[in-house]
């Protein structure tokens, strides 16, 4: 279990205060492709031989403080991941360095589904040194915002990597309905993107915004990203998938994330 004197509020003090017309055409190119008429897109869209549940927390820092936050932060999920009793690990945590600015994204995997996370925040919220790390941590944010998340089954499984290396979290709102179109053309476009070992984790959401999807990906700089990107178009099929998710997208973000010092993904 947590030791309190390590999250003590004496110890965090802060610093600082549609289109689907070509259905038919899916429907004939796809071997690995799914009847959203069986069953819910969770199970139909997630792998099967797992129960991992995982969540993504956005947190938008006070500018002044993220340096105090970053090793707040550190430190707690250093004990959270040497306590066996809790059922959950963090996959990765990241600052953001183009995109929303003064922000941190923490990727967090339940292994056991909802019963795990049950029994986590069950046990949190009896912790009197997490809660007083909480505390000590709202004095930081502006804003946060979380979403609860299935892994494709067609996408690689999250491992820790070593580093140096700076990650892309490319998130895309869908037109409602469009989740089953969007797996059956990634089932197949995935095998362009994994030359280099770019490809780190593809989620959709369970919770939260609904109809999202955060693929994950890995390079060693900016430079090797735009090169592996280009060489993806070189490879026949990977224009055909583009043209055919374009239509299903509402809106699309990409936020180029560093590794914090404690993170799994390095």
């Amino acid at each position: 279990m947590f030791k309190v004197h390590k999250f003590s509020s004496s110890n965090y003090r802060p610093q600082c205060f549609a289109n689907t017309s070509d259905e038919g055409w899916l429907r004939s190119m796809f071997a690995h492709k799914v009847d959203a008429r069986k069953d819910a897109h969770s199970n139909l869209l997630s792998k099967k031989e797992t129960s991992n549940l995982y969540k993504i927390q956005f947190h938008n820092v006070k500018p002044e403080c993220m340096e105090a936050y970053n090793k707040m932060s550190d430190e707690v999920q250093r004990e959270l991941h040497r306590d066996a009793d809790y059922p959950c690990e963090v996959i990765g945590s990241w600052n953001t360095w183009y995109g929303e600015q003064d922000q941190a994204v923490h990727l967090w995997r339940y292994s056991g589904g909802y019963p795990a996370l049950t029994e986590c925040l069950r046990k949190l919220n009896s912790n009197m040194a997490y809660l007083a790390f909480r505390k000590e941590r709202s004095k930081m944010l502006i804003s946060r915002h979380n979403q609860l998340l299935l892994e494709f089954s067609f996408w690689n499984e999250p491992v820790p990597r070593s580093g140096p290396n700076i990650y892309e979290l490319r998130t895309y709102q869908l037109v409602p309905g469009t989740m089953i179109e969007w797996g059956n053309n990634w089932a197949r476009a995935i095998k362009y993107r994994q030359e280099n070992n770019e490809a780190v984790g593809g989620f959709f959401t369970q919770i939260g915004e609904l109809y999202v999807v955060h693929h994950l990906w890995a390079y060693k700089d900016l430079q090797s990203r735009q090169e592996t990107r280009n060489t993806a178009w070189l490879k026949e099929g990977w224009d055909v998938n583009v043209h055919y998710t374009m239509p299903l997208i509402q809106k699309m973000e990409s936020r180029i994330m560093i590794p914090m010092e404690h993170s799994p993904l390095q």
